[in-house]
């Protein structure tokens, strides 16, 4: 069984966030998918199953659990569909509890996605706990489908935060704490964010809970975040730098109040074959 490894939302190697890609005929049983996950140990694998020429179902794994929603091993997955599987422009995933997806990809390599907005709401009773995730000052906490989203003062506030993956891991686990701030929400994760110079925004995002200390990019996480920002900046079109160590660009451009398309580009890094007798 052949398997890709791709760097989504970079042009260079080594950047961006690594996913890793199978295309099946049929689904595997959901516990050889997480052996598989665990084994690989990426932030998360894309398994996709073929309806059609253009049509695909997907499903993601990171190395703990099977993920609702990743954007960058989306795209790290149409980058492989489009490479080695398909020789249409456009192609449409199918998304169970989020409908589909569409995705194209333009002449210079550039891939779109096509999503749901996952809006932030503004926390006005925030638990002290919440304040403790990071080592920075905290002007607001928002919150949306995915996470925790902590605004900073300053985009050195958000690039040289530190985590405390201890006190994200309880407020993950915390059920109580979660259902005190929200009822529309389990979240686990925790992202942090500001305005910044060189782009619209910068973000970083945390994820102990399902295995991920730090995502080095997490397009899912930006459905939330670029609406957030266009509302503050006037704007509909932003262009996002999520701050990991290796670092990603992402291309957002809002569609109207239910649709959001995120951008970015893919390098191949290893194609390999799975032996699972």
């Amino acid at each position: 069984m052949k398997m890709y490894q791709v760097d989504a939302f970079s042009q260079n190697l080594f950047k961006g966030n690594p996913a890793a890609v199978l295309v099946l005929t049929e689904w595997l049983s959901d516990e050889l998918m997480q052996q598989i996950a665990l084994e690989n140990n990426l932030a998360e694998i894309a398994f996709v199953k073929i309806i059609d020429d253009v049509n695909y179902e997907i499903r993601w794994f990171s190395p703990k659990v099977e993920i609702e929603f990743c954007g960058h091993a989306t795209l790290a997955s149409a980058y492989v569909l489009f490479k080695d599987y398909c020789s249409a422009s456009k192609i449409y995933f199918h998304v169970k509890k989020m409908g589909i997806f569409i995705v194209d990809q333009a002449i210079d390599g550039k891939i779109h996605m096509n999503f749901p907005i996952r809006r932030a709401e503004k926390l006005h009773e925030v638990p002290e706990l919440i304040y403790q995730a990071i080592d920075r000052p905290v002007v607001d906490v928002y919150i949306n489908a995915q996470a925790y989203i902590l605004v900073c003062a300053s985009e050195q506030d958000v690039r040289e935060a530190t985590p405390n993956l201890d006190v994200i891991c309880q407020i993950g686990a915390d059920k109580k704490l979660r259902t005190a701030i929200t009822s529309a929400a389990d979240s686990h994760d925790i992202a942090i964010t500001a305005s910044a110079d060189d782009y619209d925004y910068v973000a970083r995002y945390f994820a102990p809970n399902v295995g991920i200390n730090e995502d080095p990019v997490t397009g899912s996480l930006h459905t939330g975040l670029a609406p957030f920002w266009a509302e503050r900046l006037n704007k509909t079109e932003l262009i996002a730098y999520q701050a990991s160590g290796r670092g990603g660009t992402l291309y957002c451009i809002l569609k109207g109040d239910e649709r959001i398309e995120i951008s970015g580009y893919a390098k191949l890094f290893m194609i390999a074959d799975l032996f699972l007798d």
